[in-house]
């Protein structure tokens, strides 16, 4: 498979809990910090996956991506959040999942591929993404990093298929914990993996009380992003600019400033820019709204529209304002799932994860994410992280084109390469 891109940002910590309730108690808790065990599969370094499927897999991503903004945007102030992170971590989470509760998985997420080729393609896109980071280049360093982990509870009967799915595709090894002795030191081992892996920008991904002896396993997934821009901004040209907000009111904030050649558009209501980052592929798509039409474009947004905006793009000289901004954000996902469809999995006498231990005796208790955002004049950086907690069932060119910023926007960053998108935000308060 050819490379993909070389640029983004910092993205996340993914993290799936899963609890059961009814083992006996183990003799002498096992460290969190022990080596991977249980299965011996080394991960796939060569996966099958075809153009095709790759193209399946980005599509179900961007519908993914688009049905989660339709029910977040209900949330007030900004928002943050990686589809590809929470996509990944539930992936895993469905390569266990069975008869209606696997159907509704995959209906809410967009899997249109059968899981023998859902879960390479999942390897495949990351294998390559990592590879871009390995490239040389010049400027700003591009940095992209994903790892997976199981921590499992010492002596619960997990299926070899099942771990040596998730060894194989997603490189998870095993780490023994005995949740049932000390949950606590558990969930530190767990959280400190994930700071780690997010070069500490995910802090707490687990809260306390989240895990305890009910607990039977954690799936984490980390990524890490960061990339500079093609352009980047002189510093010594920002400087405060009004901000205005969709209440009408308004606040000086930190204006960068750029004459550079860019691709935009018009679309109905809305303009439109993609800012490229530093290795190509990679880039940050603008959808600034109109005054007055931010909620019919957020009605709007979706593949269809993302698609029609990429293919109307001119390129040609623009005048850029774009602030400066800093923000994270937070969710419990649960009734998002499940108005999305994915009701089985949190239903205790529905939920079906017997392609895990071969009982039917999980379910999803909840589903948390966490997500950060820094974009300055050199570049973007990013995190994401989500848990989910399981328990037992019991424009013409020539003249510059002027792009002001200067009011609520939304943004995606995305692999123009396949047309996945990794990350989905909007700003409708310049500070926070």
């Amino acid at each position: 498979m050819n490379p993909l891109s070389r640029n983004v940002m910092r993205l996340a910590a993914l993290a799936i809990l899963f609890s059961s309730g009814c083992a006996p108690a183990l003799p002498g808790p096992i460290a969190p910090d022990s080596p991977a065990a249980v299965s011996d599969k080394p991960r796939d370094l060569n996966p099958v996956a075809d153009s095709r499927d790759l193209s399946a897999l980005a599509d179900g991503n961007t519908a993914f991506a688009a049905d989660l903004y339709r029910v977040l945007r209900g949330k007030e102030g900004n928002l943050f959040y990686s589809p590809y992170s929470i996509s990944t971590a539930l992936a895993m989470t469905y390569a266990g999942a069975a008869g209606e509760t696997a159907s509704r998985m995959a209906a809410t997420l967009h899997f249109t591929l059968p899981q023998d080729r859902l879960h390479p393609v999942f390897n495949a896109y990351a294998l390559d993404l990592e590879a871009r980071a390995k490239e040389p280049a010049e400027g700003t360093p591009f940095e992209l990093s994903i790892a997976n982990s199981l921590w499992g509870q010492q002596g619960f009967p997990f299926r070899s298929e099942f771990l040596d799915l998730l060894g194989e595709n997603y490189g998870a090894g095993m780490r023994l914990v005995d949740y049932m002795a000390d949950a606590e030191a558990a969930r530190r081992a767990i959280n400190d993996w994930v700071s780690d892996e997010t070069r500490k920008k995910i802090q707490d991904l687990i809260p306390e009380g989240a895990v305890d002896a009910m607990t039977r396993l954690v799936l984490a997934n980390a990524i890490y992003f960061k990339a500079g821009w093609l352009h980047p901004f002189d510093s010594n040209l920002t400087a405060p600019a009004p901000f205005h907000r969709l209440d009408g009111s308004s606040e000086d904030v930190p204006m960068m400033q750029q004459s550079e050649s860019y691709g935009y558009a018009l679309g109905e209501g809305y303009m439109a820019l993609e800012l490229p980052y530093l290795s190509g592929n990679m880039s940050m798509l603008i959808l600034l709204p109109d005054e007055g039409r931010f909620e019919t474009v957020e009605d709007a947004l979706g593949p269809e529209l993302i698609e029609d905006t990429l293919a109307g793009l001119n390129h040609g000289p623009v005048n850029l304002s774009l602030p400066k901004f800093t923000y994270e954000s937070a969710f419990r996902l649960n009734e998002t799932l499940k108005t999305l469809g994915m009701t089985d999995a949190f239903d205790p006498d529905r939920a079906d994860f017997s392609g895990m231990d071969g009982n039917r005796d999980l379910f999803i208790g909840s589903v948390l994410h966490k997500a950060f955002i820094a974009v300055d004049e050199d570049g973007t950086e990013a995190a994401a992280a989500t848990a989910v907690i399981m328990k037992l069932t019991s424009a013409p060119l020539g003249e510059p084109f002027t792009f002001t910023v200067d009011r609520p926007f939304i943004y995606l960053i995305r692999d123009a390469q396949t047309g996945s998108i990794l990350f989905v935000g909007r700003v409708v308060e310049p500070v926070e």
